[in-house]
């Protein structure tokens, strides 16, 4: 299974758009600065993620997030929705 998923900097307010086939680890790997892109940016929160069985879906819906970054449909996306754990 794979994770779309999109954390929240508790440091800078900033978002990160991901997809991993492991959310605890990766979520990990941010707060420890073991990520090259969000290097002294944590730490993180988990504020959204979607599941996908295929890696080029869950892909695919990244980069369609991404696509919605700073818009209203990036807003109401992170505004509406409630983590699933």
């Amino acid at each position: 299974m794979f994770t779309v998923y999109i954390l929240k900097s508790t440091k800078t307010g900033g978002y990160y758009i991901g997809c991993t086939n492991n959310i605890e680890r990766r979520l990990t790997e941010h707060n420890r600065n073991k990520t090259r892109s969000l290097r002294n940016r944590g730490p993180f929160e988990l504020i959204y993620q979607e599941n996908y069985n295929a890696l080029s879906d869950g892909r695919k819906r990244e980069l369609e997030i991404k696509s919605y970054k700073g818009g209203n449909a990036f807003k109401k996306l992170i505004n509406a929705v409630v983590v699933q754990r």
